[in-house]
């Protein structure tokens, strides 16, 4: 076969699994993360830990994977495809938190872990079992490098309210050291101030940087969670320092959001635009 490349030299993708629910609406879930790959340069696999029947308005119902068939979707890729970095995001049960940590210590090269403490939808439906939580915290949070909570997810591991901008630095080193450790993006999306000031504590380097963008006035939000938690283990996959994935993923949701305002989709909260770059 005629080489198409101009060169003899085969080329290797940057790769990228998530671990996560399926949205059949496509704004969310396992839909967004391989959206978001795509659209930052990265080649996406995927583990599905159970189907959602959601769309924009709400969530009806969740149906768990078996937790085995979840541990081997995740070997299956590993093993054959390897990643570069990981994704994971809703794991509705302490027993899959135990057995995605489990099947990821096999793995001990596997650094580049970007988690979403998912706990609540953007409609306000529950996605994480109560005795979860715990787990969440103690098992699966000190097996990744970066958590991206929101506010109402960092209230819940701090175990105390968060409702002001001022409050989040302190937060975000606060919840490091809770979490053995780890980097911190704490979003600041649920306040309602014009500016949208995130934070990123990066605990290997014991700093805070700011991450501002105006507020856009849409309802479109829905998966903008799993959106930017997926574009920063798309740019650790790229090779990005993390002060400078963060920044780059912060950025990419931003214009997602201004992007996708423009469009209506669904009765509920429409998605994010993860291709602005390439149609409009």
């Amino acid at each position: 076969m005629e080489d198409m490349t101009g060169d003899n030299e085969m080329r290797g993708y940057r790769r990228v699994l998530t671990i996560a629910g399926s949205d059949p609406s496509g704004g969310a879930g396992i839909q967004a993360d391989l959206k978001t790959f795509s659209a930052l340069g990265c080649f996406g696999a995927s583990a599905i830990v159970a189907v959602v029947d959601e769309n924009t308005v709400g969530v009806s119902g969740v149906h768990p994977v078996p937790v085995n068939f979840v541990v081997g979707q995740i070997r299956s890729v590993l093993d054959d495809i390897g990643a570069d970095a990981v994704k994971i995001g809703m794991l509705h049960s302490a027993e899959l938190i135990a057995a995605v940590r489990g099947v990821l210590d096999a793995y001990p090269d596997m650094h580049d872990v970007v988690l979403d403490p998912v706990m609540v939808a953007t409609s306000g439906d529950p996605l994480l079992q109560a005795e979860a939580v715990g787990a969440l915290r103690d098992v699966l949070i000190p097996r990744a490098r970066v958590i991206t909570p929101n506010l109402p997810e960092a209230s819940i591991l701090l175990g105390r309210n968060l409702s002001r901008q001022s409050e989040l630095p302190d937060a975000a080193r606060r919840l490091s050291e809770v979490c053995a450790g780890v980097s911190v993006l704490l979003k600041a999306g649920h306040l309602q101030d014009d500016r949208l000031i995130d934070v990123f504590y990066n605990a290997e380097t014991d700093t805070v940087l700011p991450l501002e963008s105006r507020r856009v006035p849409t309802v479109n939000t829905h998966g903008t969670g799993c959106t930017l938690s997926s574009a920063f283990a798309a740019c650790l996959a790229r090779g990005f320092s993390l002060d400078a994935a963060a920044a780059a993923a912060k950025d990419y949701v931003a214009a997602a959001i201004e992007a996708g305002a423009r469009y209506r989709i669904g009765r509920g909260h429409g998605p994010v635009h993860h291709f602005f770059g390439f149609w409009e």
